[in-house]
């Protein structure tokens, strides 16, 4: 129960085959008092319907639209609410505009671009520093990043710099952060079989390959990536800061 005790917030479940859930599940089974956010009223009652699958009931099911301030700024006196403190947040937060995933990245438009940065890099910066009032001593923050940051993969585009941006931002809030003994890394998953993936053009052909390349000769399962963000959320990883943890079954080792 590497968790007990812990009260952790997870932005944003969107449904059963997501990350967030897959992180949500792993948490739970390791004793967390888990906070789960959603996005609209649309998912509002999906992330209800999933929550009664968990062992421990959470604490509370928040709306959490980064495209909204607002939201951002309100959830600092929900959290206070709702669990006092927390020791942990999970931003898995990513969105550009399908458009962008299906052309070169050359042809890019301006309001794409600022959408996919907002959404997927500085709804990070927003949440750390609107929770940092209601973080523990030794909280932890954990983001979702992918190889696409260092290396083209083709389609993915916009969301490629968004990620590597996204990774900048883990270094220097995990600096900015530090003194108040606030942890901050990222999880690069490999390719997972999720709705946002799939938006991605050529997604299936991308899978193929990282199994046929990886180490372990296969994708990575939800399960392992929920699994590490339990790590990084637990003691056992109180001197990690800063961090890109691959779980990617060695696919970002190979050269070829």
């Amino acid at each position: 129960m590497l968790l007990q005790g812990k009260r952790i917030a997870i932005f944003n479940v969107a449904n059963k085959r997501s990350i967030a859930w897959s992180i949500a599940k792993s948490m739970d089974a390791q004793g967390a008092s888990l906070i789960l956010g959603y996005q609209n009223e649309r998912n509002k009652g999906t992330v209800e319907g999933l929550a009664e699958e968990l062992v421990h009931e959470p604490l509370a099911i928040l709306p959490c639209d980064v495209a909204y301030p607002e939201q951002i700024e309100e959830l600092q006196e929900s959290l206070k609410d709702k669990a006092d403190t927390i020791h942990g947040l999970v931003h898995s937060l990513a969105f550009a505009p399908r458009e962008a995933l299906q052309h070169a990245y050359l042809f890019t438009e301006r309001e794409q671009f600022l959408t996919a940065l907002e959404i997927s890099v500085y709804s990070l910066v927003a949440l750390a520093r609107a929770l940092t009032p209601v973080f523990s001593s030794q909280a932890s923050i954990s983001t979702l990043t992918y190889y696409g940051s260092e290396k083209v993969m083709p389609n993915y585009n916009v969301m490629g710099v968004a990620k590597a941006a996204l990774e900048a931002s883990v270094r220097y809030l995990a600096h900015d952060l530090g003194t108040a003994g606030v942890r901050v890394n990222a999880i690069s998953a490999g390719p997972i079989n999720t709705v946002s993936a799939r938006g991605v053009s050529g997604f299936l052909d991308i899978l193929k390959v990282h199994e046929q390349r990886a180490p372990l000769g296969r994708t990575v399962e939800g399960r392992e990536v929920g699994d590490t963000a339990v790590f990084l959320a637990s003691d056992l990883a109180s001197g990690i800061t800063g961090e890109v943890i691959y779980v990617d079954t060695g696919y970002n080792i190979m050269g070829f």
